[in-house]
């Protein structure tokens, strides 16, 4: 979708859906860049993503960690690790 499109859908009250929002963080990313090359962009970019991702799912489930791995179907020990693994346990 082009920014006059998205524009007008934002304003009628229709969402952009996330993708949109993603490739747009990834492509003010790599234009930040400015030609340098970044090695492990995948990894950084499921690292940039999931920090705030299990942020915002735990807050929204009251910190019941069962409950946060249910609504992002993933086992709970795969949660616990990467919180882990984030700094955020």
């Amino acid at each position: 979708m082009n920014a006059d499109r998205s524009d007008n859908a934002n304003r009628s009250g229709a969402r952009a859906p996330l993708r949109e929002h993603v490739a747009n963080s990834v492509r003010r990313y790599i234009g930040d860049l400015d030609g340098c090359s970044a090695d492990n962009l995948y990894e950084i970019a499921l690292r940039e993503l999931e920090i705030p991702l299990f942020v915002e799912v735990l807050n929204h489930c009251d910190g019941n960690q069962s409950r946060a791995a249910g609504m992002l179907g993933i086992h709970r020990a795969t949660l616990r690790r990467k919180l882990r693994e984030y700094g955020l346990a």
